[in-house]
């Protein structure tokens, strides 16, 4: 009788574990890609530092500008997702090592 209750009992644990687990993807999709978003204004101001020699700043402040605001925006997001990946993954971990210690099923295993 006990077996028929502990079977239940542990494949909603797994099932509770689970989506922990597809939590826990998503942020770290979300951490690659603030990590994407991060790279690309970096990258762009790589190629305006490497071509500054070809044009004259003065004659190109009204794109410069705009572009440069551009950038820190999107390093803002980019720091924004990063820092909210890093929360979600760190609450997540915490949430499987409490379900690990409660559930020695689990435990066995997740390594």
């Amino acid at each position: 009788m006990s077996d028929q209750l502990e079977t239940p009992l542990d494949m909603l644990v797994i099932q509770e574990m689970q989506l922990l687990l597809a939590e826990k993807r998503t942020a770290l999709s979300t951490l690659r890609t603030g990590i994407a978003i991060f790279a690309f204004p970096l990258s762009v101001l790589s190629v305006l530092i490497a071509t500054s020699k070809s044009y004259n700043l003065d004659d190109v402040m009204h794109w410069l500008v705009p572009l440069l605001l551009l950038n820190v925006a999107l390093i803002v997001l980019a720091v924004y997702l990063i820092a909210r990946a890093f929360r979600k993954i760190h609450h997540y971990d915490r949430l499987i090592d409490e379900y690990k210690r409660k559930h020695s099923r689990l435990a066995s295993l997740l390594v």
